[in-house]
C-alpha cells in the first residue's frame, strides 16, 4: 500500500468511524507502543514546567496587534527552555511580528504531556475566548507514546481544526515529527517508527485540510537536520528539541502562519512551479509533504470541469523560510489563573 493510500485509509477510518489502525497491523503497532514506553523510561518525566512565553511581541511597532494562540504539547510549550525567549511560541511570535511589521499578542495554551483528544478541547475553549486571528498547533507525539489509536488521534485533530475554524480563527498544524530519530527508540524499530510517524503525519495533513486548516510537515525537522547535529537540535533528554530545535520548528511554520493572516511578502504569495509547488490530489500532497520539512498542504479549488479526486485537491507549497530575529523584550500577560501552569503534565 502506498503512503498516500495508507494515509487516505487512516483518515477515512477517523472520519467515518471504526477501529482499524489503517497504516500498521495491530500487533506491529503494539510492539512500537511498547518500545515507546521503554523509551519514555529512558527519557524520564518532565519535572519543571516550561516558562510561559505569552505576551506582546514587537511592542514598538505601529498597528493593531495580530492575535496568535499556540496550542498543543510539550513541543509547542517549549519544554526544556529555561527562559520564555527560548520557546517555540516566542520564536514564532517574534518572526510573525517581524514579517508583519506589527505587534503580535501571543497566548500559549500548550501543556506538557498533552494528547489530541484529551487536552486540545480545553485548550481550544480557552484560546477562543481571546478571539485569536490564527492558532499554531503542534500535537500528536504523546498520542503515540500513550498508545492512542491513530484513527482516534486523527479524528480528534480534525474536530479541533473544525472548532477553531468555526470561530473564525485560521489554523496551522505542525504534523507528527519523525520519531525514528529519537535516540532512546532503539533498533530495529527506528525504521518502523519513521514509517509510522510519517504516515500518521500524512493522515493528520488530510484531516487538517479537510477541517479547513493548513498542515505543515515537521517530519525532517526531527530528521536529517537533527540527526546531523543531535547535540545541537535535541535537548538533554534526547527527546525534546533544544533551543535551536524550537527555533527551527518555528521557522518551518512561520511562512504558513504568515500566509494564513495575509502578511507574507508579495513575492512569496504566488506558487512557484520551479520549486515543485502546485495542485495535487489531497492524499498525494499529504504523502509528499510528510517527507519534506516545512512543506505546506492546504485546500485548493479547481475549476474547469476537472474530475475531483477522492479527498479533493490540495496546494503543495515549499514556502521560503525567513530568518527569525533575536527575541526582544516580552510584556508578560496572564491567562487569568495559575491553573494553566499547574496543569502542565509530565511528558
Amino acid at each position: 500500500m502506498s503512503k498516500a493510500s495508507a494515509a487516505r485509509r487512516l483518515a477515512a477510518t477517523a472520519a467515518y468511524g471504526g477501529t482499524g489502525l489503517g497504516l500498521l497491523g495491530g500487533s506491529l503497532y503494539g510492539v512500537l507502543a511498547a518500545q515507546a514506553k521503554l523509551a519514555r523510561r529512558k527519557i524520564g518525566n518532565a519535572k519543571v514546567a516550561p516558562p510561559d512565553p505569552s505576551g506582546l511581541y514587537g511592542a514598538d511597532l505601529a498597528g493593531e496587534p495580530l492575535r496568535l494562540a499556540v496550542l498543543g504539547d510539550s513541543g509547542a510549550a517549549g519544554y526544556g527552555a529555561t527562559i520564555a525567549a527560548e520557546t517555540f511560541g516566542a520564536f514564532l511570535a517574534t518572526g510573525l511580528s517581524d514579517l508583519a511589521r506589527r505587534p503580535v499578542e501571543m497566548e500559549c495554551y500548550a501543556t506538557v504531556g498533552a494528547q489530541t483528544a484529551r487536552d486540545l478541547p480545553g485548550q481550544i475553549s480557552r484560546s477562543l475566548a481571546g478571539n485569536p486571528d490564527v492558532c499554531a498547533v503542534i500535537i500528536g507525539t504523546n498520542d503515540v507514546t500513550h498508545q492512542v489509536r491513530p484513527s482516534q488521534s486523527v479524528s480528534a485533530l480534525r474536530w479541533a481544526v473544525e472548532q477553531l475554524r468555526s470561530g473564525g480563527t485560521e489554523v496551522v498544524v505542525g504534523t507528527c515529527p519523525d520519531l525514528g530519530t529519537i535516540r532512546p527508540v532503539g533498533h530495529p524499530l527506528r525504521l518502523v517508527a519513521r514509517t509510522w510517524s510519517r504516515r500518521l503525519a500524512a493522515a493528520q495533513a488530510i484531516a487538517v485540510v479537510e477541517g479547513g486548516g493548513r498542515a505543515v510537515s515537521l517530519a525532517t525537522i526531527l530528521g536529517p537536520e537533527f540527526t546531523a547535529a543531535p547535540r545541537d537540535m535535541f535537548g538533554p533528554d534526547q527527546f525534546h528539541p533544544s533551543i535551536a530545535g524550537y527555533k527551527s520548528c518555528a521557522a518551518a511554520m512561520l511562512p504558513s502562519v504568515a500566509a494564513a493572516v495575509g502578511v507574507l511578502p508579495a513575492d512569496s504569495i504566488e506558487p512557484e512551479a520551479a520549486r515543485g509547488e502546485g495542485v495535487l490530489a489531497l492524499p498525494k500532497a499529504a504523502a509528499v509533504a510528510a517527507d519534506s520539512a516545512g512543506t505546506e498542504v492546504s485546500r485548493a479549488d479547481v475549476d474547469g470541469g476537472v474530475r475531483r479526486p477522492l479527498g479533493g485537491w490540495a496546494w503543495l507549497r515549499h514556502r521560503r523560510r525567513y530568518q527569525i530575529p533575536a527575541v526582544g523584550a516580552v510584556e508578560p500577560t496572564s491567562h487569568g489563573t495559575d491553573d494553566v501552569a499547574a496543569t502542565r503534565r509530565n511528558a
